[in-house]
């Protein structure tokens, strides 16, 4: 039976992702019945953090020295006993080769997981390739949403479609705080998307392009949605400049002669996603549609410079608008 894991997710793993990750660790325990009280948990401090005279040989921080004594016995009692390791791509090298070497000599009882985003340090990577190892992949929306049913499923929970379609719209593919929110919810006796609506007003993630696809859908209501998740925490400028990028692929895919000079163009590959992507659309928008989109671009971009603060939105609004029409093949007068 193997008793090395490895648990690692994407090097920007978010809370969803970080949960997942922990709960999945939590699952090997489980499965291989290690008790709680004899888990001894390690979380790997930032390599600025605690690191006097920490890279030298031998040396490890008291964050992680407990590590080794749970590496070098086994359980006082007979039993099985684990150790996690969370944060292992913050190790030091000297703290990773210790490590490495122990698990070579760990007691069999012992469970050893390691919880990582991004890459370890190469010692210990090579010395998890005795277990076994589980790949946490990056949420997205999709996966968020099917998250969300089989949660709601598990918990018993009776939540109408637009309730959940709510939370999705709050929380994103962000589940550690959509299973905080189902928390608050349950034992509500009926859950609306009112409900959710107006007792969750955050949403910390909203990446740009979830906007973006919307207006080159020319989805109008959906992108404006969207801005307005963005805005709760992004700058308007960010998300102009973002636009204004996506305006530039499109111009030079539209003036590209071939995929590969486009790919060329943009420092990408022919078969990269996005590069296909651009490439499959740039007949949607005629030439026309970008020089207005360009416009709309640089007057809004006018605007946030030099408009008070509080028209920031409306111009946001607008300019949204306008590009969903645009890109949608709905012209409009830009002026």
């Amino acid at each position: 039976m193997n008793m090395i894991w490895h648990v690692y997710g994407p090097r920007d793993a978010g809370p969803g992702e970080r949960q997942q990750m922990l709960s999945r660790a939590q699952a090997i325990f489980d499965q291989l019945e290690v008790q709680a009280a004899d888990v001894v948990r390690i979380d790997v401090p930032g390599r600025g953090a605690s690191a006097e005279n920490a890279d030298r040989e031998g040396i490890v921080r008291g964050e992680v020295d407990p590590a080794l004594p749970a590496l070098q016995s086994g359980s006082l009692f007979g039993g099985r006993q684990g150790l996690m390791i969370v944060d292992g791509h913050q190790l030091l090298k000297g703290e990773a080769d210790v490590i490495a070497e122990l698990l070579a000599t760990a007691d069999r009882e012992t469970v050893v997981v390691v919880v990582s985003s991004g890459a370890l340090p190469s010692s210990l990577t090579k010395a998890l390739k005795a277990g076994e190892t589980i790949k946490i992949e990056k949420l997205r929306e999709k996966d968020a949403a099917a998250w969300l049913a089989n949660e709601i499923r598990d918990r018993k929970m009776k939540i109408p479609t637009e309730a959940r379609e709510a939370l999705l719209q709050r929380f994103g593919s962000n589940v550690a705080a959509m299973g905080q929110a189902l928390d608050q919810l349950a034992g509500e006796a009926a859950i609306n998307r009112e409900t959710i609506l107006v007792r969750f007003q955050n949403r910390p993630d909203e990446p740009m392009w979830h906007l973006a696809d919307a207006i080159s859908a020319g989805k109008v209501g959906e992108a404006l949605r969207r801005l307005a998740d963005f805005l709760t925490h992004g700058h308007p400028l960010q998300l102009l400049g973002y636009l204004e990028d996506d305006l530039k692929r499109r111009s030079l895919a539209s003036a590209a002669a071939s995929v590969d000079e486009y790919a060329e163009q943009v420092g990408g590959r022919p078969g990269d996603w996005r590069v296909k992507r651009d490439w499959t659309r740039r007949s949607r928008v005629s030439d026309s549609e970008l020089r207005a989109a360009l416009s709309a671009l640089l007057k809004a971009d006018g605007l946030l410079k030099s408009a008070p603060e509080e028209t920031h939105r409306l111009t946001m609004e607008r300019l949204t608008v306008a590009m969903c029409r645009l890109y949608g093949g709905r012209p409009v007068q830009v002026g």
